[in-house]
């Protein structure tokens, strides 16, 4: 950072994050909405995630509407989203396999509707925050992952990293 930019108010700071990061991927409200939509589209369908959110969720337009706004707060830094994440995931029925579907589910949606630059950094941020996700559930159940270990399904022991392949 030069010194001239360290001296600049946060929100110029800001600014010029999201102004260089939207130069760099075309990451814009329009991609957010599109993104959000179709991959919720899509979770709602998939055997394994959609029965998940179809128990708790009913009325989906204002479910999108606070996912646009959290992806907006992620990507742009907007400051629209004021929800609280983990409390909503932690008493959830999950485990790292429900994870790693979420992630998979919204790499290719990501990849489809989004230019390479803008999915690659929209999958690293959901990586991030599947990540924190996990971790912060498996806290609230009284668990600490190791590194590897995966979150178990409720009622059940973390899931041990598995071990290394042999060496040939």
């Amino acid at each position: 950072m030069s010194a001239s930019s360290s001296h600049r108010d946060p929100q110029e700071r800001r600014a010029a994050i999201v102004a260089a990061t939207q130069a760099r991927t075309g990451v814009d409200e329009a991609m957010i909405q599109t993104l959000v939509h179709t991959f919720y589209g899509r979770i709602r369908e998939d055997q394994l995630l959609g029965p998940i959110f179809s128990a708790r969720i009913s009325d989906w337009p204002p479910h999108l509407e606070r996912m646009c706004a959290f992806w907006s707060s992620v990507m742009l830094m907007s400051g629209k989203y004021h929800g609280r994440p983990m409390p909503a995931h932690v008493r959830l029925p999950i485990g790292g396999e429900h994870f790693d579907r979420w992630l998979a589910v919204f790499a290719v949606t990501a990849h489809d509707v989004c230019p390479r630059e803008a999915a690659d950094l929209f999958i690293a941020k959901a990586r991030m925050i599947a990540s924190s996700l996990e971790l912060g559930t498996a806290m609230f159940r009284g668990y600490q992952l190791r590194a590897g270990e995966r979150l178990a399904m409720p009622d059940g022991p973390a899931t041990p990293p598995e071990p290394p392949e042999p060496e040939h």
